[in-house]
């Protein structure tokens, strides 16, 4: 069982970084350029027992707008421009292919979006066939697609199915109509549970359903009702995402009438009752936002401390290679991250140049190493043994984090964190506010050099 104090969170919540990187994107800079992401990517290519690769390709159009959307995407219907993008995305496989040493071996791809399935099932198929010539994948573990269920076919699953893939995620959001209806995302119930038929039918291996509190015009019953139908649907993994509600940054949140929005007690509540449900019906709370199945491997990973965190969020393939494609999309690797333009014209030009269209990126100094081991290891194991960070990184934890330790007294001893002979354990609770925790670990945070604007962190 899992009761959520709502004061306690109240009390700690504050806006703060995602941290699915560290450095946080922020702080990329237009300095790295695409010569540095090239010559990294041939130097991390050397050698023998390399690492097995990750590979991920935004595929960022949409068939509609839905306004609570916080994703890079572009809403169109003109089939040539989606078929033009394909083409220069083949283009960028081809270049990143030819650095990229032949035995190495792809262990997971990921198709994100906007929405991969605004493809059609031809165009799905050929792409597939495409990265599967230029890359070893043959032994792939996980490969995933996001999919929207509003303008999806049987055959759209067919081609992903045929194409290697064996994981859907699939927005659902919210049932209730008058929610969809002001965001712009009408999806009725049983949308979605023919899309899930069909998935399963397929033999996919795992299912995953996205919900969102705070959405406008939700209540504890209306989202109660939606959390009901969710658990009777049975996905393997739930994602119970806070609306982050960006207005400055996502501009079309405009949108949506600030008045709907519930107030910030009443979206508390809605996650309390959410998350207290789903784990009374059994589902594991990973962390953050997530749940699974107590089969599923997102759990396993949780109990062996092989829990995994990048762009796509939690994960169970540490230690590969990102390598991403697309606009927007972001790569990492060894002490670098490299985030590509976010323009088609900008993308096809350096394409065209046979350059990589690398917009920005950077260099992690030995002081973000550190850091980024210890805020994956309490993202990830909700546990940080002092002793081995001071053993990897040849420090003394408790002067090299005078700063963070401090201001984590409040949370130290209580119901968030316990400190024992050298370790830091995050209670059930304290995974809901990780991200506040992570924090006081952040060098950027520390020094005042982050001046980015987040969403809450609950």
């Amino acid at each position: 069982m899992l009761e959520i104090d709502i004061n306690l969170i109240k009390k700690h919540d504050k806006p703060g970084p995602r941290y699915t990187s560290y450095p946080t994107a922020p702080h990329f800079h237009e300095s790295f350029t695409p010569d540095n992401f090239r010559d990294e990517t041939i130097r991390t290519n050397q050698g023998e027992n390399l690492p097995d690769l990750s590979l991920y390709f935004h595929l960022p159009f949409c068939d509609t707008l839905c306004y609570f959307c916080g994703c890079n995407m572009i809403v169109t219907h003109n089939r040539d421009r989606i078929s033009r993008y394909i083409g220069y995305l083949k283009k960028e496989i081809d270049l990143i292919s030819s650095f990229i040493s032949a035995d190495r071996e792809t262990v997971q791809l990921h198709w994100g979006g906007g929405t991969p399935t605004h493809l059609n099932p031809d165009e799905i198929t050929d792409l597939a066939a495409y990265i599967h010539d230029r890359f070893d994948c043959k032994n792939v573990m996980e490969a995933g697609c996001e999919i929207d269920p509003r303008e999806l076919t049987k055959n759209h699953l067919e081609a992903l199915r045929d194409g290697g893939f064996n994981r859907i995620s699939m927005g659902v959001q919210d049932f209730n109509e008058q929610v969809q209806r002001s965001v712009n995302r009408i999806q009725p119930e049983d949308m979605t549970r023919q899309v899930v038929e069909w998935v399963r039918d397929l033999g996919f291996q795992s299912i995953n359903l996205d919900l969102i509190y705070g959405l406008p015009l939700q209540t504890i019953g209306s989202f109660e009702e939606t959390v009901d139908t969710i658990i009777d649907i049975s996905p393997d993994r739930i994602a119970l995402f806070n609306f982050a509600h960006v207005p400055w940054m996502k501009k079309h949140q405009k949108l949506i009438q600030l008045e709907d929005l519930p107030v910030a007690e009443e979206k508390l509540h809605i996650l309390k009752m959410a998350t207290e449900k789903l784990v009374e019906t059994g589902y594991v709370f990973i962390g953050m936002d997530h749940f699974s199945k107590p089969d599923d491997e997102l759990a396993v990973a949780l109990k062996e401390k092989k829990l995994y965190r990048n762009f796509q969020g939690y994960s169970t393939h540490a230690g590969t290679d990102l390598y991403a494609m697309g606009i927007t999309s972001i790569s990492q690797f060894g002490r670098i991250y490299a985030q590509n333009v976010k323009k088609e014209k900008e993308y096809f030009d350096m394409l065209d140049k046979r350059m990589l269209p690398t917009a920005k990126g950077c260099y992690l100094t030995d002081d973000d190493m550190l850091r980024r081991f210890v805020i994956t290891k309490l993202m990830c194991d909700f546990e940080l043994q002092f002793g081995l960070v001071e053993e990897k990184f040849d420090i003394d934890f408790k002067t090299y984090f005078a700063w963070g330790l401090k201001n984590l007294k409040e949370m130290i001893g209580g119901e968030l964190i316990a400190v024992e002979n050298g370790v830091m354990k995050v209670t059930k609770t304290g995974r809901f506010l990780i991200r506040n925790i992570a924090m006081n670990f952040d060098g950027y945070i520390e020094r005042k050099e982050d001046h980015s604007r987040y969403s809450r962190t609950v």
